[in-house]
């Protein structure tokens, strides 16, 4: 049920009241959250490899097929998707020292997680129809950093005191 109320409002976002929900919802939640969401991200993928009907693997079984899968295409988009998420991250840390904002890498890295449910369902729609180029990935990047952008203008300004 967590799932879904993490869905509902990270497709919300940047509603004020979503950000603030979101926040609420700890890191283990959204680190599972996101490999359901990058699982069904790679659906189209796993159902072309399950239906080739030519190349290497076409004599395989089809549990093989799938631990292939898993092993060299999942476990691989998992990781190069949390290094880049960390660096999204990382740059909207720099984004909040320069708009003046409290927020600190681990809230910016659960946002930016949830920035990126709207590119990864379209790539799931779309993917099943179309061959998606390179320059997806370059929009749903300018998306998630756009949105994140947003999100930290919600958050409240730092308060600076003035020396005397």
């Amino acid at each position: 049920m967590i799932f879904l109320h993490a869905l509902v409002n990270s497709l919300k976002l940047p509603n004020k009241k979503a950000i603030f929900r979101l926040n609420r919802i700890g890191m283990d939640i959204t680190v599972v959250y996101m490999f359901i969401l990058l699982f069904l991200a790679s659906l189209p993928s796993l159902a072309d490899q399950l239906t080739a009907t030519g190349g290497l693997g076409d004599d395989m079984n089809v549990v093989f097929k799938l631990i292939y899968f898993f092993i060299f295409y999942y476990l691989p988009l998992i990781v190069i998707f949390f290094i880049l998420l960390s660096a999204v991250a990382y740059l909207g840390t720099l984004a909040a020292k320069m708009l003046e904002r409290k927020l600190k890498f681990s809230i910016l890295w659960k946002m930016s997680a949830y920035t990126t449910t709207i590119p990864l369902l379209l790539y799931t729609g779309l993917s099943f129809f179309l061959q998606l180029a390179d320059l997806y990935l370059l929009a749903a990047t300018i998306f998630t950093a756009g949105l994140l952008v947003r999100i930290i203008t919600v958050y409240p300004r730092r308060n600076v005191r003035k020396r005397p």
